[in-house]
């Protein structure tokens, strides 16, 4: 698994950062890629990438503030162009599916492929055989969103060197023990799946926070989560403003992540006001409270292997 930030900035763009967007590429483990949020310019973004548009098949939507889905349209109209026919799924807050259904109607947009849209609500959104993914409100101005991603646990490594001095041959029996059924060889033999096949490995949990302040929701959303992305739109001194606005600071970010016994914690949405070298310090006081915190920025790649980010 894969994330890629498209778009680390919070309400306008800046020189240095783009509005939000992140993508997180899970081509290994189910050949898709998924959109989280979608600001202005998120395509041109993509541009500078190997990201294939065609790839997205799922777009989650924290809430409806421009910074967060101006990109929108001309997204999903590019991906037409180049070459997408496969179905793509929106979930999002109410008033998403009007705002698009309309922006696409009086543009005249034509779409070459299914688009289909889920209305979130909290509780479980999507479930399937690898994943399932929860959806939260968190506490901003408006109604914001964020969502759990919990990949289903994977089965353990065929051990063929085990199964092979056991007497199974080459071929399909080997594919049944790794799909964990028993089998029978020629000789009467019953070999056991779970004498040859490691045991299964603990998927991920990826927790994605939409804008918000401070909140126990964000706490419970993140609860064990190997990474969480966090809003730091403002840095520790600015505690009370950042409430007023139905926002974060990079010291709350890191006391969710704390509190919530999380592994990593990304810090994501920062103010244009933060310049470069104001970043080293705006990073030192976060992992003063939680260690693993790490910065985003644009074109950023993190790469979850081995059970770590790196």
């Amino acid at each position: 698994m894969q994330l890629h930030f498209l778009g680390t900035g919070a309400g306008m763009p800046s020189k240095e950062r783009n509005t939000s967007a992140l993508m997180i590429k899970l081509l290994d483990e189910v050949s898709e890629m998924w959109l989280f949020d979608c600001g202005e310019a998120t395509q041109h973004q993509i541009l500078h990438t190997s990201l294939k548009p065609r790839k997205v098949t799922k777009i989650f939507i924290t809430h409806l503030h421009g910074d967060h889905i101006f990109g929108l349209p001309g997204f999903l109209s590019s991906r037409s162009f180049q070459g997408g026919d496969e179905p793509l799924t929106i979930f999002g807050p109410p008033g998403l599916q009007q705002w698009i259904e309309q922006t696409l109607a009086l543009s005249k947009t034509h779409l070459t492929y299914p688009l289909y849209f889920v209305e979130v609500q909290e509780g479980i959104i999507f479930e399937d055989a690898h994943f399932t993914i929860y959806a939260q409100e968190l506490r901003h101005v408006v109604p914001c969103y964020g969502y759990r991603i919990e990949q289903k646990n994977l089965p353990g490594e065929l051990l063929i060197d085990k199964a092979q001095a056991l007497g199974v041959p080459k071929g399909p029996l080997l594919g049944q023990l790794k799909n964990g059924y028993d089998i029978v060889l020629e000789n009467g033999h019953v070999i056991q799946a779970k004498d040859v096949v490691a045991p299964s490995k603990k998927g991920f949990t990826l927790t994605i926070l939409g804008d918000t302040k401070y909140c126990e929701e964000a706490i419970q959303l993140s609860r064990d989560a190997d990474i969480i992305v966090h809003e730091a739109t403002f840095d520790g001194t600015m505690t009370t403003l950042a409430a007023s606005y139905g926002h974060a600071t990079n010291v709350e970010a890191a006391k969710v992540a704390q509190q919530a016994g999380a592994d990593y914690l990304l810090l994501n949405h920062l103010s244009a006001r933060f310049l470069p070298q104001d970043l080293p310090q705006f990073l030192a006081e976060a992992q003063a409270i939680f260690p693993q915190t790490l910065l985003t920025s644009d074109q950023a790649i993190f790469t979850w292997q081995n059970n770590k980010l790196i």
